[in-house]
């Protein structure tokens, strides 16, 4: 009786908060227009004294936001994108008013090619002469990769350096989905394919060990050489503070082994840009926010005529009714596809650039996507560019591209397939629930759960999945190529990084979105031209709404089940999985 009383308090809470967001539809629309009329002409010119861009490491970076203006209204935290930080460090590079950039690095969650991008433009601002200081209480390791770049790195004497090199962890269901009775059966091709692990063993296969390894092994050395580039020791010092564990000694280490200048407080580091721009030490030091110098119109004016279209590609790929409802994360469904068509259809559109960052999904709609950048590449030149992952369905939308280029720590590959069916047969006995089935031919009730399935059954899955994981094959062999012999041979659902794929023919090139960009050009012929991104068509009131809604029955639900609540999310991902899908892991992360 008591839980009942917490789901209908929790019920009532949510439809409160429902109808409290529809009473203010009006109003925010209004303020909406405005707001978005007037942030879409406004230029911003940095006053005299705002000498310093302060770039605060802080949040999730996405590849590009959502640039939705009612969002802004009501949350006091506003979200920046890569795209966002990219061009105000750009932006900052070419304002003279603008001496130097002030990194302020707290927590930045984002990957590591994410972060490579940055490091490019924050390496490519120093070269026009200004200075670059960084400071941080306490460094994580995507923040102080990032700030290692920096003519000045400070941090609290108090503080912390967490180098310790690159974990992930997989969380496996096998365990709690026996104790509530479900089976999952499973059907896939590839050695390396490890997302269907986490159901059905309870830890690695030696094939997953070896591949992530793999990667891993080859991401750290990246950041290692990089590190010791910028600060200009040796590979072997950073490793050495990072085996001996002085993240946690005294801060003094990480000023003895060069990985740090000085040991500052925060007031102190600001004093010393003060000096640097020439500003009293009593006086307040005036910096340029990331939402502000966006806005600073470049020197460039834009010209008409021939445009080289950015198209995004994020989130995981689904059938737009999969897409689970309030979900406050980024899917790729058939929309891209008609996105595509548009693109086609535009004369003034000579190439496009297609940003991907997804882990893939289904296989279907991973195949409606193919077909449409096969046939864009008949009229116009079409470029890949990889963000922080584009793999399996990632990798099977971009392989007909006419180039693909990856940052080197980009994962990509996993060519490979698998089909997930669960058999809750044991939870209908646990529950004491029966079932009774009246069909008309032999496979009417296929996909029953309250069974097994027959031998008879599995052979068709088991072909159907075959099938699919030989049209991954021809789809990359023709776009990249090779014999599918030869892409076999390196697919079999291996992961690999942006670099391990260009020496083995997987990808083209090793370079960021801009480089992807100088290469549609040149492909196409192109010495003057427009850059323009192409942005969703989606409904900006609904966005925000969706989102509100997200977390209104995220509370609900995590409230009403309690301890229960990871085998709903289990069981949520499993309902979301159906057919034939080609993605990575769920649960990948590197800590």
């Amino acid at each position: 009786m008591k839980q009942f009383f917490k789901i209908m308090f929790a019920s009532a809470l949510g439809a409160f908060i429902t109808i409290g967001l529809f009473t203010l539809i009006g109003f925010v629309m209004f303020v909406g227009m405005i707001s978005s009329l007037s942030s879409s002409s406004s230029v911003y010119i940095p006053k005299s004294d705002e000498k310093v861009f302060k770039l605060s490491l802080n949040g999730s970076l996405t590849d590009i936001s959502s640039e939705n203006q009612l969002g802004s209204l009501f949350e006091s935290k506003e979200s920046f994108s890569l795209k966002d930080i990219l061009s105000a460090i750009e932006a900052a590079k070419e304002n003279d008013k603008i001496e130097g950039i002030y990194l302020d690095a707290n927590s930045l969650s984002t990957g590591t090619a994410s972060v490579d991008a940055i490091r490019r433009a924050l390496m490519d601002f120093k070269e026009s002469g200004k200075f670059i200081v960084a400071y941080a209480d306490n460094y994580t390791r995507q923040c102080y990769y990032l700030s290692s770049v920096a003519d000045k790195v400070f941090m609290n004497p108090q503080g912390m350096l967490q180098l310790m090199g690159l974990a992930s962890q997989t969380t496996f269901y096998k365990g709690i989905l026996k104790k509530a009775g479900i089976e999952m059966q499973v059907f896939k091709v590839g050695t390396y394919k490890g997302a269907v692990e986490p159901f059905i063993l309870d830890k690695l296969s030696d094939e997953n060990r070896a591949q992530i390894t793999s990667y891993q092994q080859g991401i750290w050395s990246n950041v290692v050489s990089n590190i010791a580039v910028a600060r200009n020791i040796s590979e072997d010092k950073v490793n050495d503070f990072v085996d001996g564990g002085f993240m946690f000694a005294a801060t003094e280490k990480a000023v003895e082994y060069g990985l740090v200048d000085e040991l500052k407080y925060r007031e102190d580091a600001e004093n010393y840009i003060k000096e640097l721009v020439g500003v009293k030490s009593d006086k307040k030091l005036k910096m340029i926010s990331l939402a502000k110098i966006k806005n600073i119109q470049k020197k460039t004016p834009a010209k008409k005529g021939d445009l080289i279209a950015i198209i995004y590609a994020e989130g995981e790929i689904t059938g737009s009714d999969n897409v689970p409802a309030y979900s406050q994360a980024n899917f790729i469904t058939e929309k891209l596809v008609d996105e595509l068509v548009k693109l086609k259809k535009n004369d003034n559109v000579k190439a496009v650039v297609l940003r991907v960052n997804s882990p893939g999904g289904s296989g279907y709609v991973s195949e409606q996507i193919w077909k449409q950048v096969n046939e864009l590449k008949d009229s116009k030149t079409i470029v890949v560019s990889m963000g922080n992952v584009a793999a399996s369905g990632g990798y099977y939308i971009s392989c007909a591209a006419d180039k693909i280029i990856s940052e080197a720590n980009t994962l990509t590959g996993s060519i490979g397939v698998f089909g997930i069916f669960p058999n809750a047969t044991g939870l209908f006995d646990k529950l004491d629930v029966t079932t009774d089935v009246v069909k008309t031919n032999k496979y009417s009730d296929f996909g029953d759960i309250s069974r097994p399935m027959r031998d008879d059954e599995r052979a068709l899955i088991q072909g159907y999945t075959e099938r699919f994981y030989d049209l991954f094959l021809t789809r990359t062999s023709e776009g990249r190529g090779m014999t599918k012999e030869e892409i076999d041979d390196i697919a079999q659902g291996r992961v690999w990084t942006g670099e391990q794929a260009m020496k083995i023919g997987l990808v083209d090139e090793i370079g960021g979105l801009d480089r992807a960009i100088e290469v549609a050009a040149e492909l196409t012929g192109l010495t003057d031209y427009n850059v323009k991104t192409m942005m969703s068509t989606n409904d900006p009131l609904m966005d925000y709404l969706k989102k509100q809604m997200g977390e209104v029955k995220s509370a609900i639900i995590n409230d009403a089940l309690g301890e229960d609540m990871e085998l709903f999310r289990i069981l949520q991902i499993i309902k979301y999985t159906g057919g034939i899908q080609a993605r990575l892991p769920y649960d990948f992360e590197t800590l």
